[in-house]
């Protein structure tokens, strides 16, 4: 028995014959000190409730009862995991809710009215889609309304390199724009593949994300997407020519925001795109 008095992570896999599926993505952390790990690192678990994406046989799930979660809302796609997820729930009566279901399909907010953290081992293959949909979740009534108090998620590194990356870094891109005008974010550890089960062939990464009151700088969702994808769709491209795919005059709009027609779109800070949003939104 472990400290929570349960079975070892890899008896229940073994007991229930559980193996990991690559079509939901799936690799498994069965070390209960790396998963107290992650749920520390989210912050006062006892003020809140938790959303978790992906269980699986509830190694993350496990850790954060045992470091005081008031109550988890978990959503798994795969019902081979329903049963071991249920024997955690037994042992914690009351505070483990079970949702069998797509996670792009369900948001979050439904689930409770409490104020919630999401802390979750994501499945590689929807991680970055569950984010954008969180964020764009959050925009009510076109205004920045988040109910998470904070995301704790774990990607492959590269995929937190990217979310986290600041301009001019190697990993600056759409989605580090994104994610930052609306979050404050940090990558906070590294997580070796030896760590899961099966090992996956890269290293993993821990973000936490804390919501911003209000957006980085002012601009409309849908124009910033627009125009970030524009922009780093062609990367290499000095914006002058990048841009001409939603501006007939790029040159205009560029000089209009004070930014070089011969930049390219890893040196605008965030501030710079959301201008280029507001001035793409007068054009229209």
């Amino acid at each position: 028995m472990t400290d929570d008095g349960l079975p070892p992570l890899r008896d229940v896999i073994n007991r229930h014959a559980l193996r990991a599926d690559k079509k939901f993505g799936q690799n498994f952390i069965l070390d209960l000190n790396m998963t107290r790990r992650i749920a520390r690192h989210a912050g006062d678990l006892s003020d809140c409730e938790i959303v978790e994406i992906g269980p699986g046989p509830g190694g993350l799930t496990r850790g954060l009862l045992m470091e005081g979660a008031r109550k988890v809302h978990v959503i798994e796609a795969d019902n081979r995991f329903l049963p071991a997820l249920a024997e955690i729930a037994s042992a914690y009566p009351e505070r483990l809710n079970i949702i069998e279901g797509d996670a792009l399909a369900i948001n979050p907010d439904t689930l409770t009215d409490a104020p919630y953290r999401i802390i979750s081992n994501l499945p590689y293959n929807i991680g970055t889609a569950l984010l954008t949909d969180w964020l764009d979740k959050a925009w009510q009534n076109d205004k920045w309304q988040p109910s998470f108090l904070s995301m704790t998620l774990m990607f492959q590194k590269e995929v937190a390199q990217r979310i986290t990356a600041a301009a001019n870094e190697n990993h600056y891109g759409r989605l580090a724009v994104l994610a930052n005008w609306l979050c404050f974010s940090e990558l906070a550890f590294d997580v070796d593949r030896q760590v899961f089960v099966p090992p996956p062939k890269v290293t993993s990464a821990v973000v936490h994300l804390t919501p911003r009151t209000q957006p980085l700088a002012e601009a409309k969702p849908s124009s910033l997407a627009k125009i970030t994808a524009a922009a780093f769709g062609q990367r290499r491209k000095m914006l002058r020519a990048s841009l001409k795919q939603i501006c007939s005059d790029p040159i205009a709009l560029l000089r209009d925001a004070a930014i070089d027609e011969t930049a390219r779109a890893e040196v605008l800070g965030i501030e710079d795109f959301c201008k280029l949003a507001q001035l793409l939104d007068k054009l229209d």
